[in-house]
């Protein structure tokens, strides 16, 4: 189908109607599109044209493209948060309507490393709790986390079937999370938390590690999550100031 009779810009066009294909179901999120040049021949442009289209689509988040695999329609975020919103993954799942779970891989107590000590301003010998879990929502793993925990925090308590860190500190340390420092990693594939997560080949995954502070401003819990890009979608408020 050629699509010069319209009279605006080229590229402008391609970029109309593919979004027009997806939303009318022509490709399925996750599904690859033709290539570059079967896509240029159906709609009559060049590839240089086409290829123009797709950059932008691919900065407006609508696909994905792998090189030397081709170009994937993004699958859309079940799950969105403002990134200066502070929920547990719990929260945020049930939030999405979905029904959280947890996958237990380990959990162990061990001696804090120099630097984990200093980060959590541990006193010296004392030792770390490391849990490692798969989150899932309705039964889809989507975040991949590895929490630690001054272990004096929760000394009788393993996690093994508490959702939440928040609550389970609160609950047994009296410990409330108010906040937490993040930084933000993008990261394209991991071979060891890709396959966890059941990733896609075309997904990539977002990492958050954050310590939290609980209402003395003391840190309590060191979290590195990664999250099925797929999936979450976090945005930030920016206001002048």
């Amino acid at each position: 189908m050629s699509i010069k009779t319209d009279h605006r810009l080229l590229y402008l066009q391609v970029i109309e109607h593919i979004k027009r294909d997806i939303e009318n179901g022509v490709y399925q999120e996750g599904e690859r599109l033709p290539s570059e040049f079967e896509l240029s021949k159906q709609l009559g442009i060049s590839r240089a044209t086409l290829r123009e289209a797709l950059r932008i689509l691919e900065d407006e988040n609508i696909v994905v493209r792998r090189h030397g695999v081709g170009t994937f329609v993004r699958a859309r975020a079940l799950f969105s948060s403002g990134i200066e919103e502070l929920f547990s993954v719990t929260d945020m799942i049930e939030r999405a309507g979905k029904t959280p779970g947890t996958v237990f891989l380990s959990s162990d107590t061990r001696q804090a490393t120099e630097e984990e000590s200093k980060r959590l301003k541990l006193m010296e010998n004392e030792s770390l709790l490391v849990v490692e879990r798969v989150r899932t929502a309705a039964g889809v793993p989507v975040v991949y986390c590895l929490d630690q925990i001054p272990s004096n925090l929760l000394p009788e308590k393993q996690p093994q079937e508490e959702e939440s860190l928040f609550n389970l500190l609160e609950r047994e340390s009296n410990r409330s999370v108010l906040y937490a420092v993040t930084h933000i990693e993008p990261l394209g594939y991991h071979d060891r938390i890709s396959e966890i997560l059941e990733c896609p080949p075309e997904s990539s995954l977002l990492v958050l590690k954050q310590m939290h502070y609980d209402q003395n401003d003391r840190p309590v819990l060191y979290s590195v999550n990664y999250f099925r890009s797929d999936k979450f979608d976090f945005h930030v408020v920016r206001r002048r100031v």
